[in-house]
This record gives C-alpha cells, structure tokens and sequence, in this order.
C-alpha cells in the first residue's frame, strides 16, 4: 500500500475562535479542472473545545449560513441556522433538523488541531501570499512639492 500525501492548510490559531463560537473564513479551492474557486467555510469550536468544519453554504439555496445578522446560530446558540430562512443544524453532524432542507446535511469539512492551529484537510487551497507591495522593487520616491497660491 502507498502512502498518499494530503494536503493541509491552516485555517486559523486554534484559539481564534472563542469556546462556543464560530468563525467565517473565505477561502479559494482548486477544482478538478484546476480553476480556483470560491470556498468558503464556517468553523465551530465547541463549549468542550471539539472543532468542527462545514462549507458556509446552506443545502437549501446555496446562500451562506450568516447571512443578514452575521450569526451562525440559533438565538439559544444549541444550533447552527440560516440566516435566511431559518433551518437550524446539529452543531457535531452538520444534520438539518428543522426548515425547508430538513433531512439534508451541511458539507462537512476535515479538520484537525495541529500545533495549536485549526487546519483544513485534504482540500487543495490557493495560497494567498498576501497584496504584493508596490513599492518593493522601486528605487524611486515619490517628491511632494507644495506651491503657495
């Protein structure tokens, strides 16, 4: 049997994300036809700090789960819920329970806890190496001459 390297992104500091909260990140994937696209994903840190990932896409229409209020969750924070209309999700399955795709399952996404750091798994991410500076490979300065009227 070979071995199979996969691939793994950090996401964020495993302490970004408060005990009981959830955290949006909006990144970009590989296709299979090698295109980048958008994906973006709604990680959740549990009260007994178990991490647990899922695409930020609603199984009904698609919109994100945050969408309007920014919340991710029920008013008594037991849920995940779409902002949109309402479905509500088991936090550790992803599952719908109640709403228009009861029955349906939020994407999950492989996560682990390394070194401190939230890290997604076997997803081929685009790297973002930050905005180029424009100025670094530039020997010149920019003059300001004020003139009195």
């Amino acid at each position: 049997m070979g071995s199979q390297e996969i691939e793994v992104f950090t996401v964020c500091h495993a302490d970004a994300i408060e005990r009981g909260g959830a955290q949006g990140f909006s990144l970009s994937r590989i296709d299979a036809s090698g295109e980048s696209r958008p994906f973006p994903i709604v990680v959740v840190r549990t009260f007994d700090n178990d991490y647990h990932g899922y695409v930020n896409r609603c199984p009904h229409d698609g919109v994100w789960l945050n969408i309007g209020s920014g919340e991710f969750f029920s008013s008594d924070r037991a849920f995940l819920r779409c902002g949109r209309h309402g479905a509500t999700f088991e936090i550790d399955s992803g599952f719908c329970i109640d709403g228009p795709c009861n029955g349906k399952a939020l994407e999950p996404v492989a996560l682990a806890v390394i070194g401190g750091d939230v890290c997604l798994c076997g997803v081929k991410l685009v790297e973002d190496n930050g905005f180029p500076d424009p100025f670094e490979d530039s020997d010149e300065t920019m003059d300001i001459m004020i003139h009195p009227d």
